[in-house]
């Protein structure tokens, strides 16, 4: 028998910038006309239904005005679109209109429309560049930072799909007023769950300045995007893949993304992950991790941001425990919960290991009791 070694070490530098401002749509086009994609001239715009008149289809005019050759490709708005068979449909969109290797999708839109486009870039023609130009404030505190990319299937969320990086992200901070205010606290949650596990001094941040964020005003909506931004960072940087610490960043989604499929996507995600953080520190709480008061100052900080913090009386309790066990933080068959430790900290298991097994009959007890 003979072995042949296929040696394939490579460096990978997938270092890319996130532009936070007001009104950055020129400063794509420039980014483009410096070389940020290099030679490609051809770009795919993806975007949704509600976006594309507010925002895609400006930067399409603009696209075409500076000479490049672009095409607006549009999903339906809502979580309902961020499928398999919507990937492959926009795919043989593309592809009837002549679209190959040498191409660049944009993708302008909210946290679906980076998801979906972003995996779609990682494997039309094995990969081309993509471009992140978030339009709510969900995408710039989640979606736009890390490369996670994926699809949602019947079964569970985020469990097709693969790790990204974007040539650049702008997170443009004017599109947030066009933003139904729905649309603006269920992005909110993200911002929340960012102070709980990494920072006490945003949480109070948070809670000090919350009227002025609801009202947009420019100076707090910079300020929780470069925060967001940091912190998210700062857990990436180290864990890109999700092998260990990376999994911090889940808190609150374990009841977060059941409660938000079971509702058939009646609950944005924001609004489901808001009441995935009030099981996940009602855990936390019943664990020694947290003190009644701060369990009471994260309820209270979700209720002054308009979330929600209870389950609907329409969510079956003992259908959502069973849908637990569809979480990506299984293992064995045992569910895991990230858990906080205090405010600002997420409690580590053990070394590198930062979700807790814990017994079904005991998230059920969190669960039958919110």
């Amino acid at each position: 028998m003979r072995t042949f070694r296929v040696a394939l070490k490579r460096v990978v530098d997938d270092t890319y910038d996130v532009e936070i401002g007001y009104g950055l749509q020129d400063h794509l086009l420039e980014d483009l006309r410096n070389g940020l994609v290099g030679r490609i001239r051809k770009f795919a715009v993806i975007t949704d239904s509600n976006v594309k008149p507010l925002y895609a289809e400006p930067i399409l005019k603009k696209l075409l005005d500076e000479g490049y050759a672009a095409e607006l490709f549009t999903i339906p708005a809502g979580e309902e679109s961020k499928t398999r068979e919507m990937k492959a449909r926009l795919e043989d969109e593309m592809l009837e209109r002549e679209y190959r290797r040498d191409c660049c999708v944009i993708a302008v839109g909210g946290g679906v429309v980076t998801d979906l486009a972003g995996f779609l870039a990682g494997t039309f023609g094995r990969g081309v560049p993509f471009i992140n130009y978030a339009t709510t404030l969900l995408a710039a505190a989640d979606a736009s930072v890390g490369g996670k990319t994926a699809v949602d299937t019947p079964r569970a969320t985020n469990l097709i799909g693969l790790f990204n990086q974007p040539k650049k992200v702008y997170l443009d901070i004017e599109n947030w007023k066009t933003l139904p205010k729905r649309q603006v606290i269920s992005g909110l949650a993200e911002t929340v769950k960012h102070a709980c596990l990494a920072d006490r001094a945003f949480f109070d941040y948070l809670d000090a300045h919350m009227e002025e964020i609801l009202r947009l005003e420019p100076e707090a909506c910079t300020h929780i995007a470069e925060e967001n931004c940091r912190i998210k960072y700062e857990v990436v940087m180290k864990d890109e893949r999700e092998s260990g610490l990376r999994e911090v960043l889940n808190l609150g989604h374990t009841v977060g993304r059941a409660i938000e499929t079971l509702s058939g996507y009646q609950l944005m995600h924001g609004e489901a992950v808001s009441i995935g953080l009030v099981a996940e520190v009602d855990l936390a709480l019943s664990m020694g991790l947290v003190t009644g008061e701060e369990r009471d100052m994260v309820v209270a900080l979700l209720k002054k941001a308009g979330l929600p913090v209870d389950i609907p009386e329409y969510i079956d309790r003992e259908k959502l425990v069973k849908k637990l066990y569809t979480d990506k933080k299984v293992r064995d068959g045992r569910l895991r919960f990230v858990l906080q430790d205090g405010i600002g900290r997420i409690k580590e298991y053990e070394p590198g290991v930062y979700a807790f097994p814990i017994e079904e009959a005991k998230a059920r007890e969190i669960i039958m009791a919110m």
